[in-house]
């Protein structure tokens, strides 16, 4: 019993919603999408605040090093997300996050590596 007590997340961590593998997103676009959900919504006593930015600075880094087909793919692994979400009545937040990702992280229309 106290190993499932441990287990349990806490109060204040931001966590995204299971994704279904039918919706053929890519497997590394969610899990960077839920490490930057952690990261940016978890309160400052789940994450610590400066680790939790240069963390998302790196994410944001490394994201911005794709380009082309690449950047195409996510976005419109991005639609099918937020599709989803919309559909799945998700809450107004998450699906905001989907909308703006890779403009918060970057990666803008005119974006080039």
């Amino acid at each position: 019993m106290a190993e499932e007590a441990e287990r349990q997340v806490p109060e204040g961590a931001a966590v995204f919603p299971l994704i279904p593998s039918e919706l053929d997103v890519d497997p590394l676009l969610l899990a960077v999408l839920h490490a930057a959900v952690f990261l940016s919504g978890s309160d400052d006593e789940v994450v610590h605040p400066a680790a939790a930015a240069e963390a998302l600075e790196y994410i944001a880094t490394y994201l911005q090093r794709r380009s082309g087909p690449q950047i195409q793919r996510i976005r419109e692994d991005l639609e099918v997300l937020t599709a989803f979400a919309k559909r799945e009545g998700w809450p107004k937040q998450e699906v905001q996050f989907l909308k703006s990702f890779l403009a918060d992280f970057g990666i803008g229309e005119g974006h080039t590596p």
